[in-house]
C-alpha cells in the first residue's frame, strides 16, 4: 500500500465522553433531556449537522442552523478534556510512516479536528486532514478519497481506508479502494455484517498488513 486513509473518532481517537457531553449541554440550553454515551455514538458519523439535527429532532431549518454553531462552540471547548488515542495507534502510526503516506477524512469539521490531532500530537503522521466541510460533499461520497489518492499519488489499488461505521465502508466501496474496520471502535454491532477486506481489533494489526 502506499495511501492509509484514516477515520478520526472511533478510528484513531476515543471522543465519545467530549461529544456526549457537549451534546447534553446543548440539550440543556434547549430545556430538553440529556442523551446517554449510547445513543450519542450512534448518532455520531455523518456529520455534526446530523448529529445535531439528530439530537434535536423536529428543529426548523433556521433553528438547527443556530444549534450546530452552538454545539461547535461548546465542542471547542471540550475538546480534548477526555478525548485520547485508542490504543496502540500512536505506534502503529509510527510503525507506518516509512511503509506508506498516511492521511485522515472525517466527517467531522476540519477545525475540530486539526485542534485534536494537535493536541494528541498525531498531525506529525499525516501529509494531509480532511474534514467533513473540506469539500462539497462528505463521506461516504468518494470525494475526498479521490482527492487524497491524486496527492499521495497512489492508484486505487495502493490504497486502503480504515474507519470503524458503515460510513467509512461505503465510502471505501465508492472510490474503489480496499476497506479496513476496525473492532475497537464504540459501535462494532454496526458492522459485523459489512464484507470488509480487512478488521483489526488493534491498530498495530495494521502494519503486518501493509
Amino acid at each position: 500500500m502506499k495511501l492509509v486513509i484514516f477515520d478520526l473518532d472511533g478510528t484513531l481517537i476515543d471522543s465519545g465522553e467530549d461529544i456526549t457531553a457537549s451534546v447534553n449541554e446543548l440539550l440543556e440550553d434547549a430545556g430538553r433531556n440529556p442523551l446517554s454515551i449510547a445513543q450519542v455514538r450512534d448518532y455520531v458519523g455523518s456529520g455534526v449537522t446530523k448529529l445535531v439535527e439528530r439530537a434535536l429532532p423536529g428543529s426548523a431549518t433556521g433553528e438547527l442552523d443556530r444549534a450546530v454553531s452552538r454545539y461547535r462552540e461548546i465542542y471547542r471547548r471540550r475538546l480534548l478534556e477526555h478525548t485520547v488515542a485508542y490504543p496502540g495507534v500512536a505506534e502503529a502510526l509510527r510503525a507506518l510512516r516509512p511503509r506508506c503516506k498516511s492521511a485522515v477524512l472525517t466527517n467531522k469539521p476540519l477545525l475540530e479536528s486539526r485542534m485534536i490531532l494537535e493536541g494528541l500530537e498525531l498531525d506529525k503522521f499525516f501529509f494531509s486532514v480532511y474534514g467533513g466541510d473540506s469539500f462539497a460533499r462528505m463521506k461516504p461520497d468518494p470525494i475526498g478519497v479521490e482527492r487524497l489518492l491524486a496527492e499521495g499519488e497512489a492508484e486505487p489499488t495502493e490504497a486502503l481506508l480504515v474507519g470503524d461505521t458503515e460510513v467509512d465502508f461505503e465510502t471505501a466501496r465508492n472510490a474503489r479502494i480496499a476497506s479496513c474496520l476496525v473492532a475497537y471502535g464504540p459501535t462494532p454491532y454496526r458492522t459485523r455484517s459489512l464484507d470488509a477486506d480487512y478488521r483489526v481489533t488493534d491498530l498495530r494489526e495494521l502494519v503486518a498488513l501493509i
